[in-house]
């Protein structure tokens, strides 16, 4: 012991001449500050590397996703629209038209083209809300799903789509009786009806994003759990570390709630005219769903645990003082 600290008998330093808790371990502290911040920046960062390896890997967790998304109507008016628009582009009226004189043919394109667009248009719409619908939604985003992780996890660079052919050939199926209909669809190749969701030039970058992910799913959510607990053992007032550490934590989570939000608008503003942004909206809204709510009971944990830890010693007391007055009252 040093021979400037005075001792009483028995070994003890007097409470009074004791050096102050931060001039005798600088670097603990320090060191327990340290990680309980960078524990609470990794907590939401853990859960949306889980979230988007979940996503990019997990096809059931894909499809169950956005499986109430068959019954939008946003989603389902972007899907007539589109099936529509593929059959509408094999669609030849030059044969219907030799018997026009030349100079009315292009009003009486135009006026064929309207009708045999809204008869499509009917016909796909009592498809895709109809009762069967939902599997066939399911089945062609398991199907996309399965693509997209064997083109991240191979070296090749085709692109993802969405074969919405499995809807015309049900449109097929329900205009069986109708040769105008059979007519029409018929001329629709088998892969004739699709939407692009990964360009074949964007898959290379999309795979170092499925890669990091990859890693930071298996990295992050224990390097986070690590920096927590250590820099709670390392602190010397742990009732303050607590409400500091709850506090870091809710305002980590609020501020990637709020990139989250913001990026989801940027998106959706860099989409090209002819993206329905309903639909648009409420497809990424489906996918991040896991995500958001996770975030917030993260924000609103660690809220609780500030408030907890901030009132919990002088409630504790107050109540414990009530008590105890309450049974002398009683006993006197």
């Amino acid at each position: 012991m040093s021979a400037s600290a005075p001792v009483r008998q028995g070994g003890r330093v007097p409470e009074g001449e004791r050096p102050p808790a931060g001039q005798r371990r600088p670097g603990r502290a320090l060191a327990g500050g340290v990680l309980l911040l960078v524990g609470a920046l990794l907590l939401p960062l853990s859960l949306a590397a889980t979230w988007a390896r979940a996503e990019l890997t997990e096809t059931d967790s894909y499809v169950a996703a956005v499986a109430p998304l068959a019954g939008n109507a946003a989603v389902q008016e972007a899907v007539v629209d589109d099936v529509t628009d593929g059959v509408m582009a094999h669609v030849r009226l030059d044969g219907l038209l030799k018997a026009v004189p030349r100079a009315e043919r292009p009003a009486v394109r135009k006026h064929f083209t309207r009708g045999i667009r809204e008869f499509v248009g009917k016909q796909v719409r009592q498809v895709v809300t109809g009762r069967g619908f939902p599997a066939m939604w399911n089945g062609v985003h398991r199907t996309a799903h399965r693509t997209l992780d064997g083109t991240l996890t191979a070296s090749g660079d085709a692109a993802v789509t969405l074969d919405l052919t499995p809807v015309v050939e049900r449109v097929k199926h329900q205009l069986s009786h109708n040769g105008m209909g059979l007519d029409i669809l018929r001329r629709v190749p088998r892969a004739g009806v699709e939407i692009v969701l990964l360009k074949a030039p964007d898959v290379p970058r999309i795979r170092a994003v499925y890669d990091v992910v990859g890693t930071g799913a298996m990295l992050l959510p224990p390097a986070a759990a690590l920096c927590l607990g250590g820099g709670l053992l390392l602190a010397r007032r742990r009732r303050r570390a607590l409400i500091c550490t709850g506090a870091g934590c809710a305002a980590a989570a609020a501020l990637l709630a709020a990139l989250l939000a913001l990026v989801r608008s940027r998106t959706l503003d860099a989409l090209p005219a002819m993206v329905s942004r309903p639909a648009a909206g409420a497809y990424a809204d489906a996918l991040t769903d896991p995500l958001r709510t996770g975030v917030w009971l993260v924000a609103g944990a660690g809220t609780l645990t500030a408030a907890l830890a901030a009132a919990g010693p002088p409630a504790a007391r107050a109540l414990r003082t009530r008590r105890l007055a309450a049974r002398a009252t009683s006993g006197s």
